[in-house]
């Protein structure tokens, strides 16, 4: 698949929970690691989704936010990945931070370079990864 969006995860489908209008897909991407989105009902049966589908979750890189020192804080958002920075690529105005998140998950955020520095996120900084789950984009191969 080619396609600009940085973040590309493969995974299988866990669960789905059918609603009215959308549908909850919980994606595991890593023993220990679900992604949640949240996509029409249309789409679960468009895209022949199953439990036991693989899929790959598509994230862009300016979808996600970066924080530090959450442990006491709470979010709305159901997607947060605790991960280690492995590079930042300062522009003029944006950086590019790459990150691991353990057992092959790899994520890319754009974020300005006003809180890389207020974050003070470098190589090696702990960080969690947070975006919200209509923010995530499946694709499933054609049947």
């Amino acid at each position: 698949m080619n396609i600009s969006t940085r973040n590309k995860l493969s995974g299988t489908v866990k669960e789905i929970h059918t609603g009215a209008v959308n549908d909850e897909i919980v994606i595991s991407v890593s023993p220990s690691l679900d992604i949640v989105a949240i996509i029409t009902d249309n789409s679960t049966k468009s895209l022949g989704l199953k439990v036991g589908s693989n899929v790959v979750a598509l994230i862009k890189a300016s979808s996600i936010a970066l924080a530090t020192n959450v442990d006491d804080l709470l979010f709305s958002a159901r997607n947060q990945c605790k991960a280690t920075v492995t590079a930042v690529h300062k522009g003029a105005v944006n950086s590019e931070v790459q990150m691991d998140a353990g057992q092959g998950v790899k994520l890319s955020a754009v974020i300005t370079n006003t809180s890389v520095d207020e974050l003070a996120i470098a190589v090696g900084s702990a960080v969690t990864a947070i975006f919200k789950a209509s923010s995530v984009i499946v694709a499933a191969k054609k049947a």
